[in-house]
């Protein structure tokens, strides 16, 4: 059996190897949401595997952000093992200048990968593949920085992803993306009770020094 074959599960057109992302994603997740190391792991084989997916469905913005993915998740498993600084790498919200300069980031890259998107492949959808690449790509670094707001990012991406899917005819990974978007919820809320529990543990002193970071 071809892995890119045509495959009915419930109801839904997909193929083996969209079928296989799938779990691989769901898995990445659900490690991230628990700060385990693992997680990047997983990452990098669901990226592997969706880069073909997306080849497939001419969605270039997406495969090639898989590449990135990977690149990334190696990034993000070693910050996450090695930690930052002299201590452990920790939750932490982003102050407000980070913070806009993440959007100043997130509308750079939607403005040249569209371009790119545009003049240079066959897709029918460069602003949006653009646009939901550039902030997945910013939702990858602050995830592998242990940014609170990465969640953020995450919810918003995958609630328009869901609707690109459905349009390309990913019916198993805009399902994928459904779920993604609970899956970012519940990470947001479980990684907000983390930091206020910290918050709520640390001394004074240290709480003037976490400031600069929250």
């Amino acid at each position: 059996v071809r892995m890119n074959e045509p495959l009915v599960l419930a109801g839904l057109v997909t193929s083996p190897l969209e079928l296989i992302s799938f779990v691989l994603a769901v898995i990445t997740v659900v490690l991230n949401i628990r700060q385990k190391h693992w997680a990047w792991l997983f990452s990098i084989a669901s990226s592997a595997t969706y880069a073909v997916v997306f080849f497939d469905a001419r969605l270039y913005g997406d495969m090639g952000l898989q590449f990135v993915f990977i690149i990334a998740s190696v990034w993000g498993w070693t910050m996450w093992l090695r930690g930052a600084g002299n201590g452990p790498l920790v939750v932490k919200r982003l102050n407000p200048g980070t913070r806009a300069w993440v959007l100043v980031a997130w509308f750079a890259g939607f403005v040249v990968l569209s371009t790119f998107l545009d003049h240079f492949t066959d897709t029918d959808v460069p602003h949006a593949d653009g646009f939901l690449t550039a902030g997945s790509l910013m939702g990858q670094l602050l995830l592998a920085r242990k940014k609170l707001e990465n969640w953020h990012i995450w919810i918003a991406v995958d609630i328009l992803y869901v609707g690109l899917y459905v349009y390309k005819g990913l019916m198993l990974t805009a399902v994928l993306y459904g779920v993604f978007v609970l899956l970012a919820i519940a990470g947001l809320r479980a990684w907000s009770a983390h930091v206020e529990h910290c918050w709520r543990r640390a001394s004074f002193s240290s709480r003037k020094l976490w400031r600069q970071d929250c």
